[in-house]
């Protein structure tokens, strides 16, 4: 039963850095001028539910954190950022 909580936890971290590391890939394309405070954001959000062991809420962060790079991805779009 351990391994399976280990297993649990590894692949919700790996979930989590890779929905990290796609926001920052997306945070690249908004203007310079706003993309370090964006990136400080997505930091920031990160580092503040890093010892939420919680499963609902980890699953919430993940499903809202999702939403919210794709609707960045779809205003940087639309203003022209590809």
């Amino acid at each position: 039963m351990v391994g399976s909580l280990e297993l649990h936890a590894f692949i919700t971290r790996s979930r989590v850095l890779k929905l990290y590391r796609q926001a920052l890939r997306i945070a690249r394309r908004a203007p310079s001028q706003s993309r370090d405070e964006l990136r400080q954001m997505m930091r920031q959000e990160v580092e503040k539910n890093r010892h939420c062991n919680d499963k609902q809420k980890i699953r919430f962060l993940i499903s809202d954190g999702l939403q919210r790079i794709k609707d960045l991805d779809e205003m940087l779009d639309m203003q022209g950022h590809s």
